[in-house]
């Protein structure tokens, strides 16, 4: 299933200047990376994939627009799947980004 195309132009658009920013397609969604870590991924359906700190996840997560996000039928620590209606406005969408980012930014840079 391919990605949303539309919320990948809305988050490059957020992302515009950030500096460090790449964007890869994987897992059949479309990654935006910061210094080699995704922090955030433009799904199907608009959903959007967010890297969180663990600490922070649960706090978030409301079992209805927030989740988290599961990998082959389990949990995957660190990352929340926010549905597309949870971030149809630009505000919201920018939210969930800056939380993708800000949290990257806190990992040392990837190797190559």
């Amino acid at each position: 299933m391919a990605y949303d195309e539309v919320l990948a132009r809305r988050i490059h658009d957020v992302l515009d200047g950030e500096p460090g920013v790449t964007s890869r397609r994987m897992f059949g969604g479309l990654g935006f990376m910061v210094e080699g870590h995704m922090a955030v991924a433009a799904g199907s359906s608009g959903s959007l994939m967010v890297r969180a700190d663990p600490a922070d996840c649960e706090a978030w997560v409301d079992g209805a627009s927030v989740n988290p996000m599961e990998m082959r039928g389990r949990p995957a620590a660190g990352w929340l799947l926010v549905a597309g209606e949870a971030v149809a406005d630009d505000e919201r969408l920018r939210l969930w980004v800056d939380r993708g980012v800000a949290f990257v930014r806190t990992l040392p840079p990837e190797e190559h």
